[in-house]
């Protein structure tokens, strides 16, 4: 996975594979959805990203698996 934040523009780019986008699907009036030719999703787009994502309070946490 990948974070780009474009400054000039505020707009916030998450890569989530590696593969060609054959298609774009408006979720909202500023988030957009690239997905791969199987569906799967490639990207995401979210423009004014500091109003809607918050991305000043960012924060990555990744939790150890729990066995049961």
């Amino acid at each position: 996975m990948k974070i780009i934040y474009f400054e000039d523009t505020d707009t916030l780019h998450i890569v989530f594979l590696d593969s060609a986008a054959v298609e774009t699907q408006e979720m909202s009036e500023n988030v957009y959805m690239d997905l791969d030719e199987e569906g799967n999703l490639v990207s995401m787009t979210i423009e004014h990203a500091e109003e809607n994502a918050n991305i000043m309070e960012f924060a990555f946490e990744r939790r150890p698996k729990v066995s049961a």
